[in-house]
């Protein structure tokens, strides 16, 4: 097996969900919601495989219609609702590398229910962390509407406080420095990390964050969440370069 080269890309997606069942072969914008994810990655020449994870046959196929590889059905015990994506990533990763026989460098996560990201989302994260030695991942965030820390309070004894003791010491709301969240859109880790952090990223590691506008910030689990953002998607407001016709025409199969 050579040195780790390259980007392995990991849509996980399994068939079952408490919020919204069926959503991730549930039509989203004309398309089901997982092939916004495959779309994506095909539009993106730094990926250099790209594998869908789940244990459902019904996504698999329709995910091979989208000429995604799906290598593998993931085991059940890694498909349940309170499964953690990290395992479920670090078991991708395992595997394909497997069955492919080589070592990839880098691994990006690509949730389909956040499905709002642009090509250039990906380029952009993965210069920064090739740039970045000690870095080991870069995760996508925006700036919500509102600032946590001047705007969250909570009842203690009866009386508002500050969710976030530093808001008491801010008396304009210019002077309170920018929060990000983390949105679910992008995820992009050495594999070297993700092989020996077994237990998760959050507490573990080095990372960067990648800045995306909060009006791209989307995660679908239930249908209120599914309809307004394929709200947003359908009235121009969100624009997905892969529905764009001529592309729709290239990509999508026109077997059935």
């Amino acid at each position: 097996m050579s040195g780790p080269v390259g980007l392995l890309a990991v849509i996980p997606a399994r068939g079952g969900s408490k919020g919204l069942p069926g959503k991730n072969i549930r039509s989203f914008a004309g398309l089901p919601l997982i092939a916004h994810s495959i779309l994506f990655a095909r539009q993106c020449s730094e990926i250099t495989r790209l594998v869908v994870s789940t244990d459902s046959e019904a996504v698999a196929a329709l995910a091979r219609k989208f000429d995604a590889d799906v290598p593998f059905l993931r085991p059940a015990e890694l498909a349940g609702d309170e499964t953690p994506l990290w395992v479920v990533l670090r078991h991708a990763l395992e595997t394909v590398e497997d069955l492919d026989h080589r070592q990839y460098e880098f691994v990006a996560l690509l949730d389909p229910t956040s499905p709002a990201r642009e090509p250039k989302d990906l380029r952009g994260a993965l210069d920064r962390l090739q740039g970045n030695p000690s870095a080991d991942g870069i995760i996508g965030v925006s700036r919500p509407d509102f600032n946590p820390i001047w705007h969250c309070v909570v009842e203690r004894d009866g009386w508002m406080s500050y969710l976030i003791d530093q808001g008491v010491t801010f008396s304009r709301r210019q002077d309170v420095p920018p929060v990000y969240r983390i949105n679910g859109g992008l995820y992009v880790w050495r594999t070297s990390f993700v092989r020996r952090e077994p237990r998760g990223w959050q507490e573990y590691g080095r990372h960067m964050m990648h800045e995306t506008p909060e009006y791209r910030a989307m995660s679908i689990d239930d249908l209120k969440e599914f309809e307004r953002a394929e709200l947003l998607v359908k009235s121009g407001f969100i624009r997905f370069p892969w529905l764009d016709m001529e592309q729709v025409k290239a990509c999508v199969p026109s077997r059935s």
